[in-house]
């Protein structure tokens, strides 16, 4: 039987990359994860899980974390005005540690082996997911294929056009 991983999944190059190298190369059980903060409309999120589906995922998981970002986290932000530098919101901050105690909890429902996420180690997403992966599931392995393996974009893109994937990325823009 194969090893379980949770990946937390946008449809955009890098997490596409995750799945197809987790999943055919690594041998992983791939069950994807997307965790709406908001931002998203149905038909998006339908779009995102078939093409989980079509990367060849398990399972694939919507949570709909709207409410609960918005009451635990965003209208306290708001009410403090908390900006970094006068002028960022730290709502998207604040965004990675919600979307990381999902998945987090996601793994622990599944018992995965491992969790991933596509971060690619130039921000401070990476530490936001591997800190909440830590605390919440110690002992899962965290797997971390586009900071590990130092990718660029147009390794991502050529990986997946040898796997029969196409992106349809506008330039600057993550999707499918």
């Amino acid at each position: 039987m194969n090893k379980k991983v949770v990946l937390g999944f946008s449809g955009g190059l890098d997490t596409t990359f995750c799945v197809k190298h987790l999943f055919e190369d690594k041998g992983y059980e791939v069950h994807s994860i997307i965790v709406n903060t908001g931002g998203f409309t149905d038909d998006e999120l339908k779009r995102i899980g078939a093409h989980a589906y079509q990367l060849g995922v398990k399972t694939h998981t919507e949570v709909d974390a709207v409410k609960g970002y918005y009451d635990r986290i965003i209208k306290y932000l708001v009410y403090g005005n908390c900006l970094k530098n006068n002028t960022y919101p730290l709502s998207v901050s604040a965004e990675r540690l919600s979307q990381a105690l999902h998945i987090a909890e996601h793994a622990k429902h599944l018992k995965a082996d491992a969790v991933a996420h596509g971060s690619t180690g130039a921000g401070n997403d990476q530490v936001r997911f591997d800190m909440i992966f830590h605390i919440m599931i110690p002992g899962v392995e965290i797997i971390t294929p586009i900071r590990d393996l130092k990718l660029s974009r147009e390794e991502e893109i050529s990986y997946l056009k040898s796997k029969g994937v196409e992106m349809n990325l506008p330039a600057g823009q993550a999707g499918f």
